[in-house]
């Protein structure tokens, strides 16, 4: 048992979850970081260029940023791998408060400007590592918050939701990790558990920056304006404080745009939405959308 809050924090060897998982750190929390990187150098770049972070990287930097970061490999397109997981969790901690569905496949033909069926077929592996994994991890997370009465389960989506962003399988995992929000609210109703999915701004993590030396037309002004992939944490964490929280379960949440409602910031800066960026509203009901 602890009296820390409790994390997990899904695909977190590095990018965006690995910030993640330290920005909680940075709040005090035990962090469960998942991952299936062992070995420094197993990932690599959208130009072949090695990546670094491993879970146990990640979980060590989430100590020394004053949480408890705790490593667990687990390949989520395992179900039996990610059910002990959960089981450790409980068993450990007898709790938590915080899951974070990051885990997705990341294909190396991602940025490549190419129609559907010019890239390889494994380019849809990010519906089964990405979508049908947040859906198995939700499920067992439900199962340990609903008894407790409280809890957050938050999907990390993007405006790929509902514009034209690296073609139809990464477009239809963001929709459908919004739409399982949405719906997965609607369930939660009256249990202390919200479900809320999280658009990200661009974040500044390795890819990205390997993004932006090989397509630097069409990321140049993204980057300019990205966010510290530690802001995320810091925005769940005041999402699940937050006085309106129940009406907030079920939404699609801008995560600038909330970041302000609650008075969070990013290292003291306001960043920019995705509406401003793009020049839509964000959907008041995110079930209209599909």
């Amino acid at each position: 048992m602890t009296d820390r809050k409790v994390a997990l924090v899904t695909g977190a060897s590095r990018g965006a979850g690995a910030g993640i998982a330290r920005g909680f750190g940075e709040l005090g929390y035990t962090v469960y970081v998942t991952g299936r990187t062992v070995t420094p150098g197993e990932a690599k770049g959208w130009d072949g260029s090695v990546l670094p972070g491993t879970v146990a990287e990640t979980a060590a930097k989430v100590t020394e940023l004053g949480g408890q970061g705790i490593p667990v490999i687990c390949d989520h397109t395992d179900d039996a791998q990610v059910a002990k997981l959960f089981e450790q969790i409980e068993q450990e901690q007898g709790r938590l408060d915080i899951l974070v569905n990051n885990a997705a496949y990341i294909h190396h033909q991602l940025i490549q400007k190419k129609p559907f069926w010019e890239k390889e077929l494994d380019a849809q592996k990010i519906l089964d590592v990405g979508l049908r994994s947040a859906y198995v991890a939700s499920w067992h997370a439900a199962r340990i918050m609903v008894p407790q009465g409280s809890g957050l389960i938050a999907m990390v989506s993007s405006f790929g939701a509902t514009c034209y962003m690296h073609g139809p399988a990464y477009g239809a995992q963001k929709a459908g990790l919004d739409k399982m929000a949405h719906d997965m609210g609607h369930d939660l109703e009256g249990t202390g558990v919200a479900a809320v999915s999280i658009w990200l701004g661009p974040q500044l993590t390795e890819r990205a920056k390997i993004s932006a030396e090989v397509e630097p037309e069409q990321y140049k002004d993204l980057i300019a304006m990205a966010e510290n992939p530690e802001f995320t944490a810091h925005i769940l964490d005041a999402i699940d404080r937050a006085p309106n929280r129940k009406d907030l379960s079920g939404q699609t949440l801008i995560g600038a745009e909330i970041a302000r409602e609650l008075g969070i910031t990013d290292r003291g800066v306001d960043r920019p939405s995705h509406r401003e960026m793009l020049g839509s509203p964000r959907p008041k009901n995110p079930a209209a959308i599909y």
